[in-house]
């Protein structure tokens, strides 16, 4: 499944957090097909794109405004915790990036979200197989959520999409503190390390 282009980078290491499974890129970037080519076998039948799958793949995005290094944080009301912005493949979407950019459209309002530090070339920081309780009349199952870079230079204008998924921006040691999973801390760490590199 060919989402992505350019050469693969090396094998990242595998490593355990607090129980949930993620990878530890080598290089600064991972590109999509490799991570797809990684969680394909995990999957236990089908589509790993479909939410059928007892592990599918979602797209993410951490928002960031880089002038005063704040991160955007949303209230998730089914997982009872800050998390950031993303969520799963529409019909017909194979595009990691694609999806994690629609869900920060739709889940912010923001218009003009873009990646960073390079606008031209999405950035992937992260990704992470994250257990999700049954609800919602799904069963308990796993997403593969492969996490990117967003920028906005508007952070006045995020809406949230709805009264219960409230919006808050946060400086990055402050988002670590208020979200509960110790893989979303690994992400703000990653973040923080490009922001200090893109940033005076």
């Amino acid at each position: 499944m060919a989402v992505g282009s350019g050469p693969v980078p090396s094998e990242p290491r595998r490593v355990r957090d607090s129980g949930r499974r993620h990878w530890q890129p080598t290089e600064a970037e991972m590109h999509v097909e490799h991570a797809i080519e990684e969680v394909e076998p995990l999957a236990a039948v089908g589509d790993p794109w479909s939410r059928s799958s007892p592990l599918h793949v979602t797209g993410s995005a951490v928002v960031v405004h880089p002038p005063t290094r704040r991160v955007l944080l949303r209230w998730h009301d089914r997982m009872r915790r800050w998390l950031h912005v993303g969520g799963h493949a529409g019909t017909g979407e194979t595009s990691a990036f694609e999806v994690a950019l629609r869900e920060a459209w739709e889940e912010t309002g923001l218009p003009d979200l873009s990646p960073w530090p390079d606008g031209a070339r999405p950035r992937l920081v992260h990704v992470v197989i994250v257990p999700v309780p049954a609800g919602h009349g799904e069963p308990e199952h796993e997403h593969a959520d492969l996490r990117y870079l967003l920028a906005t230079a508007r952070p006045e204008d995020a809406i949230a999409e709805t009264a219960a998924a409230r919006l808050r921006w946060l400086s990055i040691p402050d988002a670590m503190a208020a979200v509960a999973e110790d893989n979303l801390r690994v992400t703000f760490e990653r973040v923080a390390k490009i922001v200090a590199e893109h940033t005076n």
